[in-house]
């Protein structure tokens, strides 16, 4: 296998990159850090010097490198369209080689290979949570009792399942009413919406059901690898994503599409496959996450454009006084072009009211950003969740279960009362 640096010709990018600054504006981490180290150009500039050997990937460079969001800003407003989270993606990688990864981010990565082992850890993990953990009062998850490792008291943290939703129903569910050709559809859940927010899998259920849609539940799917794949861990990323596509191959000429209810995850399964076997050399597992990735759609994109779902809510669905307000995940609309589906959705049934920059990034960043630079995370969720409380929402929404625990825990701090929901949870309120 090729190394990276010799595939991503990083002094060509710094070198393309003209400084005129569009980037800094919006970008998040010098939103919060106003550090030139710390902007795309900065980060690019240092990428050059690096694969000129000019600068040793010391433990300074790799603080710097870690401190990126990936959120996408940059590249969205770049005039040269600059890949800058796709060279900062491969850079860790050299990191994770050179320092190894943190034995708790080890620990993770490896029960997200193994299936049945997560499974019992989050069996066990619900069933003596009280013992650290604490129900918040608004219901938007738990609450640490006391400081663990990397987590502080009274953080909050997602909620657990008794049972996981790849655990709790059949492989197939046949639709209601069956014609001679229903419409056919596979579900990837993404790990949070597995273990952690049960209402996602649930309302998609719901939703497919009332659709009169044939569903099938794939048993042996594994993590996207996106968390591994952030932090630099390439061994897992290869891992996951090889069983995944092998697995998917088996099913998927009989479905008309997989739906996940995951901005990262639908963009790492439909993007970040082919970019990582691209960047690392593997054609035909690129060329074969190319042909997986043609039926992968994220829910409510695919709700939207091929079914009557719309006008079912408009016609059937039941009209709530509460106010909804959206957040745009970075991986939605900047990397997926979704942004208007899920609120052509929410529209019908409920009022919905904008708050003042919903495609501002709400701070998630990764495994890195919410564990050795969570301070980080804290500092730019802030304005997220300020701008939440100006709308005066009862809920705000967002297809993206990062960005969920991420909000959450920034109005938790700020004491702000709005709720977070997916928007396929509200859907299926609407239509019950």
């Amino acid at each position: 296998m090729k190394k990276p640096e010799d595939i991503f010709n990083f002094t060509a990018t710094s070198d393309d990159c003209i400084k005129c600054g569009k980037c800094i504006p919006v970008c998040t981490i010098h939103q919060i850090n106003p550090d030139e180290t710390t902007s795309p150009r900065g980060f690019i500039d240092l990428l050059g010097a690096y694969k000129r050997g000019e600068l040793e990937l010391d433990r300074n460079a790799k603080s710097i490198f870690e401190s990126c969001f990936l959120c996408t800003n940059c590249v969205d407003v770049c005039p040269n369209s600059l890949a800058t989270d796709m060279v900062i993606e491969e850079v860790r990688a050299d990191i994770a080689d050179k320092y190894g990864i943190a034995w708790f981010k080890k620990g993770f990565f490896f029960l997200l290979r193994h299936r049945k082992i997560m499974d019992l850890v989050m069996k066990f993990g619900f069933m003596f949570k009280t013992c650290a953990l604490a129900e918040d009062d608004k219901g938007r998850g738990l609450r640490a009792r006391f400081s663990l490792p990397m987590m502080k008291k009274g953080r909050l943290i997602p909620s657990m399942m008794k049972t996981s939703f790849l655990n709790s129903y059949p492989e197939e569910i046949p639709a209601p009413v069956q014609k001679q050709k229903n419409l056919r559809v596979a579900i990837f859940i993404g790990c949070l919406g597995n273990y952690n927010y049960e209402g996602i899998g649930e309302g998609l259920v719901e939703i497919l059901k009332k659709l009169n849609i044939d569903i099938f539940i794939p048993k042996e799917q594994l993590c996207c690898g996106a968390p591994a794949y952030f932090t630099g861990d390439v061994s897992s990323v290869e891992y996951m994503t090889k069983k995944n596509i092998e697995y998917f191959e088996s099913f998927m000429d009989e479905c008309d599409a997989m739906l996940i209810p995951e901005a990262t995850c639908s963009a790492m399964v439909k993007h970040d496959w082919q970019v990582f076997f691209k960047n690392h050399d593997m054609p035909e597992w690129e060329a074969r996450a190319k042909k997986v990735g043609e039926k992968i759609h994220m829910a409510t994109a695919w709700l939207h454009d091929n079914t009557n779902l719309k006008e079912m809510l408009e016609a059937k669905g039941k009209h709530f006084d509460e106010v909804v307000t959206y957040h745009d995940p970075c991986h939605a609309k900047k990397v997926q072009g979704i942004s208007a589906e899920p609120r052509n959705l929410l529209s019908p049934n409920y009022t919905m009211v904008e708050m003042s920059d919903p495609d501002r990034c709400c701070g998630f960043g990764g495994v890195t950003m919410q564990t050795e630079k969570f301070h980080f995370a804290q500092a730019a969720g802030k304005p997220k969740a300020a701008m939440i409380e100006e709308t005066k929402a009862h809920y705000v929404s967002a297809e993206c279960s990062a960005c969920r625990v991420q909000i959450s825990e920034s109005m938790n701090n700020a004491g702000v009362e709005t709720i977070f929901k997916n928007p396929l949870e509200l859907i299926a309120d609407a239509l019950k």
